[in-house]
């Protein structure tokens, strides 16, 4: 199926840390389903051009990334979201939530009552709750509000946990290397730069992009990959190229993400941030209520990370991980097709 001239999609742009997100509000048929993860398949299968024509070039261009907001199944979710990139549909993205949690609050999306709304946080700032439901589950998103005015974001992800430790992968062009295996929402393979003979402080986009993929294409031929909650989870969405930096340190970590198909996150990433604190919990390198900071290559923002509480997922001890960070709106758009356009579906260059 290809878009045709009746198409308009309107969009909300925003974008946290320099990673975008372009919030479709209008324009989508309607969504089939029960349930969150069954509108993922429906999108997936009968309207996979709509995301190729927002996200791909001319509209979008190889590292977009997108959210469809969509009727919600749990019974305490505000909105829900699946989320659009280069290859397909993401379980998670913090990034989008630190970005979402604001723009609910803006447009009036919370629909619980005021006094249920409305808290504190530790530093005594009032902030407005938004309960979001992604495909891995819900994510509670706490937006600061001042003066009739929305600020920085920090969300409680989904149970977040660390698959495996120290898995022994080859890696075409580098030979034998140790990773991690991390889940925040998302699996991750966490490698230290060093064992790619990469700096990522230095090293070009393309080059974490290339060595971040042959890692990725490496543990997906090597490792099964499991989730207690569903099937629909159980795949590895990218890899972190970190620092190494995994000890306690008031100096920020630098992490770069590579997910999907070689897409690079422009901001620190905020499912790989839960994924690396499952991880530091579980090598016992951070306690509960320690906080981290991150920041990624393109060094614009940083993201704060911390445990604050522990529990389990399945079989895996597990934890939830508060991240935080701003975000800011970048304007508005309405996108059309035009007969006669032979790109009017949309197209790549990598």
């Amino acid at each position: 199926m290809s878009v045709d001239k009746d198409t308009a999609i309107r969009t909300t742009e925003m974008h946290s840390a320099g990673e975008p997100l372009r919030i479709v509000e209008s324009g989508y048929p309607e969504i089939l389903g029960k349930t969150l993860l069954e509108k993922r398949r429906y999108v997936k299968e009968h309207l996979d051009h709509l995301r190729r024509f927002l996200m791909f070039e001319p509209r979008g261009h190889y590292d977009m990334y997108g959210a469809l907001l969509v009727q919600p199944d749990h019974p305490e979710a505000d909105l829900a979201v699946l989320f659009l990139q280069n290859e397909g549909y993401s379980p998670m993205c913090g990034h989008a939530m630190l970005c979402l949690g604001r723009y609910a609050v803006d447009r009036g999306l919370v629909m619980r009552a005021p006094q249920d709304q409305v808290g504190r946080n530790e530093d005594g700032k009032k902030e407005i709750q938004v309960n979001i439901q992604c495909p891995c589950g819900l994510v509670r998103a706490f937006v600061e509000w001042k003066d009739g005015t929305s600020g920085r974001v920090h969300f409680h992800s989904v149970p977040a946990f660390a698959f495996a430790l120290d898995v022994s992968i080859e890696v075409a062009g580098m030979g034998k290397i140790k990773v991690d295996i991390g889940y925040g929402g998302a699996f991750y393979a966490l490698v230290v730069d060093k064992s790619l003979n990469v700096d990522i402080r230095t090293a070009s986009t393309a080059e974490i992009a290339r060595v971040g993929t042959a890692v990725s294409d490496a543990v997906r031929s090597t490792v099964k990959l499991f989730h207690p909650a569903s099937d629909d989870l159980a795949y590895l969405y990218g890899t972190i190229v970190t620092d190494g930096k995994d000890g306690y340190s008031s100096e920020p970590t630098v992490n770069v993400t590579v997910f999907a198909n070689r897409e690079v996150d422009r901001a620190p990433t905020g499912s790989g941030v839960t994924a690396r604190i499952a991880v530091q919990f579980a090598r016992q390198l951070i306690r509960q209520g320690e906080v981290r900071q991150f920041e990624s290559a393109a060094n614009a923002s940083r993201y704060t990370g911390s445990v604050v509480d522990i529990t389990t997922c399945g079989e895996f001890p597990a934890v939830i991980v508060d991240v935080g960070g701003t975000s800011y709106y970048t304007g508005s758009s309405l996108f059309t097709a035009e007969d006669g356009d032979d790109l009017k579906s949309g197209f790549l260059l990598s």
